[in-house]
């Protein structure tokens, strides 16, 4: 039978799970669909506008109704999945995302699209940790690497996958397609978790603190809230740090009351190991390069260098192939080399390839971007697998939900870290670039093209002869010396994470009690 392990608390190797594989081939493309739907939105924008009367404020929140509900509810999914059962949860947020995603394919209002989209967020917020939450009862640890390079990989390469996907939908079918190629994708997800998934749950589930449930969502809210904002309104706006510093306190509210409760929604003493803590912190780091780098450099290759939606998704395929190619290897690196090593040469990897990309300008051939590409994403997997691997190595074993979801949502706050801190960098270098640039042209047409490239872009071809050509080419090297800021900033980020793994992360897992390996194959 799928669901039978044999385990006994005196350490013997538990017998390997049969169909694990397949289990796992479907515990993947449940990651994939969620990666794919953060970023597939974003090529969809302008037909979006044009089909559904969107208002720019509305198509903004088309996306961030996603991220938001996905950051949010995140931690107490992961609870209920290690009390109720992580499969059965698993089994509901797919069904849920299915069937909202079919809905969505079929909104005729703006409004009805964003109402959607918080529904498919939420879905997959239950989704997302516990795909990996399950690894550990599914796989012994000669194999558990490998099991999470490929699951992981999964979530990863859908960010990328999005726009070249989406380009090619928009190109051929209409814009519901998006969303409606989501079900045929869950389905299959759903037949290989319900027959090749077994059901794994805390032994001794606590109640669910609901309390600090209102309190985690609403402070991770808020926070989120504020970043989604700041590339609008500024940092000095009220709706930006307003809601941050309220998301601050309601989290560290949320933190206090974790320590006194009697059945609390994390074990934050989970931080006191070394191990989980600075694992984390790698991971989150990675989230804040992953979505950092494909939100400046979408732009780059698709207003600056001059290709349309469906080449610059083409063109971020080095990316996707470097982290397949990097998650298949890295369970061989590893078991070598120790997390140390590797999560801190992935990181050192990946400010390598920032670098590179700094040095990217208007007229630099595509070649230099690919070898930036591939670099980072071998970079990323060598980050991401060694360190999730550490992470879940040191969950107990009825907390794998839980503590798997508190790290993805950390990933999920760094990765909107990741796009409003670049982006904050990269418009105020934009607009001191092309500031003085522009003389001969109206005040309203300078004020307008300093707003963002793809304005000044469409801009330069609605003005007459050399006036439209000079305010492209000006728009495009102010873009790429903002670009190139970035990069420069984000590679001495990731060399600074290098520099703590190094120093503190441990090499390797310490040695587990017999009693601990047979607790981490049970079952139910």
């Amino acid at each position: 039978m799928i669901g039978e392990m044999a385990t006994n608390t005196l350490g013997t190797t538990p017998e390997r799970l049969r169909g694990r594989w397949l289990g796992l081939a479907a515990l993947t493309i449940s990651g994939l669909v969620l990666g794919l739907d953060i970023t597939i939105l974003v090529t969809a924008l302008p037909t979006l506008s044009a089909k559904l009367n969107a208002t720019t404020d509305q198509l903004q929140w088309m996306s961030a109704a996603y991220t938001l509900a996905l950051a949010g509810f995140m931690l107490p999914a992961g609870v209920l999945g290690d009390r109720l059962g992580r499969k059965r949860m698993l089994l509901v947020g797919l069904a849920t995302f299915g069937i909202s995603s079919v809905i969505a394919s079929q909104m005729t209002s703006a409004n009805g699209l964003i109402l959607m989209r918080v529904i498919m967020g939420a879905s997959g917020a239950i989704v997302l940790p516990l795909m990996q939450s399950m690894l550990p009862s599914m796989f012994q640890p000669d194999e558990r690497q490998r099991a999470i390079g490929l699951s992981g990989a999964g979530a990863f390469i859908g960010l990328p996958l999005g726009p070249l996907i989406a380009g090619w939908l928009l190109t051929h079918y209409d814009w519901g397609w998006i969303f409606l190629i989501n079900a045929p994708v869950v389905v299959i997800a759903v037949i290989g978790v319900w027959f090749f998934v077994p059901e794994s749950k805390d032994p001794a589930a606590r109640r669910l603190d609901w309390i600090g449930a209102i309190l985690e969502v609403a402070g991770v809210t808020g926070i989120v809230y504020g970043i989604i904002e700041e590339p609008i309104l500024g940092w000095g706006d009220v709706q930006v740090y307003g809601p941050i510093a309220a998301g601050v306190v309601l989290l560290a509210a949320f933190a206090l009351r974790q320590l006194r409760v009697r059945f609390p929604l994390i074990d934050l003493k989970l931080f006191r190991s070394a191990r989980f803590t600075w694992a984390t912190v790698a991971f989150t780091v990675v989230g804040f390069a992953m979505t950092g780098v494909l939100f400046i450099l979408s732009p780059f290759l698709q207003i600056v260098q001059g290709n349309d939606a469906q080449g610059t998704g083409f063109r971020l395929i080095p990316l996707i192939a470097a982290m397949m190619v990097g998650a298949i290897s890295t369970d061989w690196l590893a078991k070598r080399f120790g997390a140390k090593i590797m999560v801190a040469a992935g990181l050192l990897g990946t400010a390598v390839g920032m670098f590179i990309l700094s040095q990217v300008g208007v007229d630099t051939g595509y070649e230099q971007v690919a070898i930036a590409l591939a670099v980072i994403g071998v970079s990323i997997a060598f980050t991401m697998v060694p360190a999730l691997d550490a992470i879940l190595g040191s969950l107990p074993a009825g907390e794998t939900g839980a503590g798997s979801a508190l790290t993805r949502t950390l990933q999920n706050i760094g990765s909107s870290f990741g796009v409003a801190i670049m982006g904050s960098i990269l418009n105020g270098a934009y607009k001191s670039q092309l500031s003085g640039q522009l003389t001969g042209l109206p005040s309203q047409v300078q004020s307008a093209a300093e707003s963002s490239v793809a304005v000044a872009a469409a801009l330069a071809h609605h003005l007459p002869g050399a006036a439209g050509a000079h305010l492209l080419q000006a728009a495009q090297d102010a873009y790429s010396h903002g670009m190139s800021e970035v990069m420069l900033v984000s590679a001495a980020m990731m060399l600074g994470g290098a520099v703590l793994m190094t120093l503190f992360l441990p090499a390797r897992a310490p040695q587990a009690s017999p009693a601990s390996l047979g607790e981490r194959g049970v079952i139910a």
